[in-house]
């Protein structure tokens, strides 16, 4: 596998994962800014291919009926992004006890946060 940047699952950098996401016409309201329940999907967008470069595939979870559940998450939205944005999704493990972890999300433009989610 190619490991220069950008890769399509995004890298670890340090004790985060990083993850590049193009904003499409698709993930915008007819404002042109992302209508905020897409920030969701860009964060489970970030979480997935983290799990994924860890090592860690919902495919192999489900093939032994287990699966991740987001139990609850606070959101919030800070600045829009725009179509033609390119954003990082940041990922990073907050706190893990037991079979639970606590992940922090952020999600920037040109070092500007847009959106974070716990």
């Amino acid at each position: 596998m190619n490991k220069d940047w950008p890769d399509i699952a995004g890298r670890i950098e340090g004790a985060a994962h990083v993850l590049p996401v193009r904003v499409y016409f698709e993930d915008t309201d007819f404002t042109g800014v992302v209508y905020y329940a897409n920030y969701l999907k860009f964060a489970e967008r970030g979480r997935s291919d983290f799990l994924r470069l860890i090592d860690v595939h919902h495919t192999e979870l489900a093939a032994e009926n287990l699966a991740f559940a987001v139990r609850h998450i606070e959101a919030d939205y800070l600045r829009p992004a725009r179509i033609d944005d390119i954003v990082l999704v940041t990922t990073k493990v907050a706190e893990m006890r037991g079979a639970r972890f606590m992940l922090d999300q952020s999600i920037s433009r040109d070092g500007e946060t847009l959106f974070t989610a716990r």
